[in-house]
């Protein structure tokens, strides 16, 4: 993929806590939700997006659950149709980061830059969806973090991999989770796949903004609301994608200019890998379930990622609304 060199990227909508030891006051809350690996958890104060365990947490709960034996949401008709630590209040420190990311030329040679180019352009996105149909978009700024951080849902942690708590409304996302992905898992670190990823969680943040988190229960299970809200995300991330290179930012330039099909094979095959079918027999060593899917099989995520840019429409991502989830 491209970046174009002029384009101005804000660093606004980032919150770098990595040198600051993510010692941050935060409000308390509840979300509701699932994630891009994890279990889907309700009103408690676990996130969303995420899930209360990210990919590294549901590959330890399938483990967990097939070797002990253990174990209908409705969402808005179509995209706009019609624990918190409470120690020092530590200063963020992102000034590095605002200094070393300034435009698209800085994005396409430093991948904390790139991070914050494609959440740039996914809440540009976004932004303009909403207007277009009279709604005012709220951004949700991303928290790059190391090791551990407070949030709104309770503490996240880097097994979480990145998930997104409606509590407070943020992305949380520990950077070293890419080289995870791709050592651990056996799947891609490449900066589409990134942006991908990022795409998934804020599309959960699309989800809350329009109330469809708050229907979906705890209940797991193939055609469960928790699937349906992932597959929804992954089908938002497609969306996305389809108008990334023809959406502008603040400066009125795109900031992404090329997204070639090597890229979309890259979060593609991140896809695959991320399915519960495939977590449950090639990472976890086990028979598949399919009464403990909580975020869609690996065809299913593939499919509605797909649906998602083929079609450029968010109302295409109505997972709720169909029987065949693929």
């Amino acid at each position: 993929m491209k970046f174009n060199p002029n384009a101005r990227l804000d660093t606004s909508q980032v919150q770098d806590r990595r040198r600051s030891g993510g010692r941050v006051t935060v409000p308390t809350g509840g979300g509701s939700g699932g994630g891009f690996g994890g279990m889907p958890s309700g009103k408690g104060g676990l996130a969303v997006g995420g899930g209360a365990l990210g990919i590294i947490g549901i590959i330890v709960f399938v483990i967990l659950s097939m070797v002990s034996g253990g174990g209908g949401a409705s969402s808005s008709p179509g995209l706009l149709q019609g624990l918190a630590d409470s120690g020092s209040n530590s200063s963020l420190d992102s000034g590095q980061l605002a200094s070393s990311c300034r435009t698209g030329a800085d994005a396409a040679t430093n991948e904390d830059c790139a991070n914050v180019a494609f959440i740039n352009s996914i809440q540009d996105y976004w932004s303009d969806t909403f207007a277009a149909s009279g709604v005012t978009y709220r951004p949700a700024t991303t928290v790059f973090y190391s090791g551990q951080t407070p949030t709104g849902c309770g503490p996240g942690d880097k097994g979480m991999g990145p998930f997104y708590c409606p509590a407070d409304q943020r992305v949380y996302v520990d950077l070293t989770f890419w080289e995870e992905l791709k050592n651990r898992f056996g799947g891609n670190d490449a900066p589409f796949t990134q942006a991908y990823v990022l795409a998934h969680e804020y599309g959960h943040h699309v989800q809350n903004l329009l109330g469809t988190s708050d229907r979906v229960g705890n209940a797991v299970g193939a055609t469960s609301g928790a699937v349906r809200l992932e597959l929804q995300a992954d089908c938002y991330a497609g969306v996305w994608a389809n108008h990334a290179t023809s959406t502008p930012g603040a400066d009125g330039q795109v900031l992404i200019t090329d997204i070639s099909q090597t890229d979309l094979n890259n979060a593609l095959q991140t896809a695959g890998i991320i399915g519960d079918d495939y977590i449950q027999s090639e990472l976890a060593g086990q028979r598949v379930d399919p009464s403990q899917f909580s975020h869609g099989t690996s065809a299913q995520r593939q499919k509605w990622f797909t649906t998602g840019y083929q079609t450029g429409q968010p109302q295409a991502c109505n997972t709720f609304e169909t029987n065949d989830l693929g």
